[in-house]
This record gives structure tokens, sequence and C-alpha cells, in this order.
């Protein structure tokens, strides 16, 4: 299908758009002006609209949901030019997951129209084509995920929890350090405590101070806070639960 300036970074609103059906001029009128013959509803399309081999399938929908993907996916089995049309959006809407959305689609490999009757806007806008969209991992990514998996001693977080604090290996070795400060009854140095096994980033934890458990006594010599003595009853259970 031909090119079109593609949207911006969010998905703007058309108020006026109440029913798929507001939907379907416009499109038809774009892809005519293209080439196309376009015709509605066959064989449960939407949008069907064809110019000699090619054959392009739009599907209207008012708001994007999991049912409009699939249905949209379900027509690839029919040709690769598969596009989603929904109106274009004005202040809240898909703004926040814009983003989101136009990688997904990408992924999926399908195309996005967005459709306007605000006056002195373009009627149809082409913000995403079909294209192949080739898995790149993330290879930086997937290295950090593997490091924090493998450094944590446990399974202490519940999948799905929210606004609560994570135990992430970085605080699990911060509560390592603060518990041998506290089992110790004096300030020790990091070449001290890493003879403990509190690990090779001692000093880092220390110097950083993240939860305000640390305080540096002297050059090179640390103490427990009231801070970090506080905290340590709700995480014993990490050194306890070592072997």
């Amino acid at each position: 299908m031909g090119r079109s300036k593609a949207g911006s970074g969010s998905i703007p609103q058309t108020r006026g758009m109440q029913r798929e059906t507001d939907l379907y001029p416009p499109v038809k009128r774009y892809l005519e002006s293209l080439g196309y013959v376009v015709k509605g509803e066959v064989k449960g399309c939407d949008v069907v609209a064809a110019r000699g081999d090619e054959l392009v399938v739009v599907e209207l929908k008012r708001h994007f949901s999991t049912a409009v993907l699939i249905q949209a996916v379900d027509r690839q089995a029919i040709t690769d030019a598969v596009y989603i049309a929904v109106p274009r959006q004005k202040g809240g809407g898909m703004r926040g997951r814009w983003k989101g959305v136009r990688r997904l689609l990408r992924r999926l490999e399908l195309g996005l129209l967005l459709v306007s009757d605000e006056p002195g806007t373009v009627p149809v806008t082409v913000a995403l084509h079909p294209a192949p969209c080739p898995r790149r991992r993330r290879n930086r990514d997937r290295q950090a995920l593997l490091r924090e998996f493998r450094e944590r001693t446990g399974d202490q977080n519940v999948g799905g929890s929210r606004a609560v604090p994570i135990i992430t290996a970085y605080r699990e070795r911060a509560v390592r350090i603060a518990y041998f400060l506290d089992a110790a009854g004096e300030p020790l140095t990091p070449r001290q405590l890493r003879a403990l096994g509190t690990g090779a980033d001692t000093t880092e934890i220390l110097y950083r101070n993240v939860y305000g458990w640390f305080e540096r006594v002297r050059r090179g010599v640390y103490t427990l806070t009231d801070v970090g003595r506080d905290a340590l009853p709700e995480y014993r259970h990490l050194m306890e639960e070592e072997p």
C-alpha cells in the first residue's frame, strides 16, 4: 500500500466517530485514492481492497483490544497486508502506551491507520505499515537479567507484587554487610567484611549507602546506622536461609 507520513509520538482523539462504521468512508476514500477497488464486509473482513494482485485487509475498531489483534493476525492467513484502523485520539487515550502499541504491532507485522474527522486534519494517516520484523535480542539486558537471577540466593519475592520493596541481589548483599557489622558489634573495614563473605562490591555498597544503613566513622572503616539496625529484623531470614 502507498506510503503516508507516519503519525507523531501519541495517538490523539477524534470525538465524532462513535461507531466503527464511521471509520469506513474515510478509509475507503483513502484506499481508492491509491488505486484500490474497495468493498466492505467481505467474508467477515471489515474492509477489503484489491489492486491487481495486491490484497489489503483493514479491521475497523474504535479501541485497541486483544480481540482486534487476534482478528488481525487471523487475517494474515489471507494476506500479509493487514491493517487495524482506529480513531485518531486527542489528549489522553493511547498516549501513555503508544510506544508499546507500536512495538507490539511491529512485532505482529500489522499496519495501523489513524482516522480523523476533525476539520483541517488529514482524514487517514498511516502510522505503521506491515513489514517483516526480525526478532532482535538486547544482549545487554539479557545478561543483566541473568546476572540478577543468578546472584539472588533464593526466591524471596512473590511474582506480580506491586508497591512493595523487591529483594534484589544488591539488597541481599547490603543485608549481608549489615548483618556482619551488627554481629561484630564494632566498625569494620571492607577487607574485613569481604573476608566474612560479603562479596567483591562491598566497598561500593558501603560508599553508595543506598539505603542509609552504613556510616563511615573514619577513612576505610564503617559502622551500622540505627536505620540499618532497625531494618535487620525484616531481612534476617536471608542470612538464616544461606547454606
